[in-house]
């Protein structure tokens, strides 16, 4: 069999990443087989039940950050820790556009409406870091606001640490080929159309100041008590499994799930008579 053909080299990434491929290694990354994926995914699903468990029984708080560059995958990474976990645990939080109202209150106090209580994990798609991407680059703040955000937020962040918050922030980081690739493909797909709103196309022409962006963020909120882990998310099978295996291992836990229930026997019949089955109203069974 013929030799992989290597990928064509796109612009590295704010992390010196090119198509997913650290460049001390210089090797194309090979695609995760299907089988191989799937089986590993599910071990480290069924961990997270068991994490789940153990944050219910010890009444923790964890509170996840994702964000990173539009198509990096930060959606499809959240859908699979919470695919198999209790919404009444785990629970997502993507925040619209803020109100006029809500712009009048202190920039982090939207989001603070959303913070964990005990026994809950929250997953923030996209956080209090707008201010210092999204609304910086398409001028929807003011610097003075922005500067004002990176003095704030490292030590907001230590206080909801100094609370007893678990807080996690991952970054998802993706080439410029590999997000250029992935745009055509939700150009392509009338399921994924909608995923491509007019911020995401701006992405795109703002590419430097994007980076640029997250460079200075980095700078400021990059730090010993609450530091960024870098997902490399040119390959979604790999950036998935390695985002979940990572916290994994960042919050120690033990198997308290409880002991598989017995099914009770049906009670015998009582004499009573159902009414006719044709008197319910079905769905028109088409398929």
């Amino acid at each position: 069999m013929a030799a992989d053909k290597p990928k064509p080299k796109g612009k590295a990434d704010e992390c010196g990443y090119a198509d997913g491929v650290p460049d001390k290694d210089g090797v194309p990354d090979k695609k995760m087989k299907r089988l191989v994926y799937e089986a590993e995914l599910h071990s480290l699903q069924v961990e997270l039940v068991k994490l789940q468990e153990w944050i219910k029984h010890e009444g923790l708080r964890v509170a996840m950050l994702f964000e990173g560059r539009d198509a990096a995958g930060k959606g499809g990474t959240i859908k699979r820790f919470t695919e198999h976990l209790s919404p009444r645990v785990a629970r997502v939080a993507a925040l619209t556009t803020p109100s006029d109202r809500e712009k009048t209150q202190w920039y982090f106090q939207r989001y603070v409406a959303h913070l964990p209580a005990a026994g809950e994990v929250v997953l923030f798609d996209r956080s209090w870091y707008n201010r210092a991407g999204v609304e910086r680059v398409m001028g929807f703040c003011t610097e003075d606001q922005v500067w004002d955000f990176l003095r704030a937020c490292p030590e907001f962040e230590r206080m909801l640490i100094r609370s007893g918050i678990i807080l996690v922030k991952y970054w998802f980081s993706v080439s410029d080929a590999e997000q250029e690739r992935r745009f055509q493909a939700r150009i392509k797909d009338p399921l994924r159309q909608w995923k491509l709103s007019p911020m995401d196309l701006q992405s795109r022409v703002r590419w430097v100041e994007y980076s640029q962006a997250k460079d200075e963020m980095f700078s400021y909120t990059d730090t010993k008590d609450s530091p960024w882990y870098v997902v490399n998310a040119d390959n979604k099978r790999r950036a998935r499994l390695s985002c979940i295996h990572h916290l994994l291992s960042l919050i120690p836990y033990e198997d308290v799930s409880p002991k598989v229930p017995k099914l009770p026997v049906l009670p015998a019949e009582r004499g009573y008579v159902r009414p006719p089955i044709d008197s319910q109203t079905f769905v028109p069974q088409v398929f």
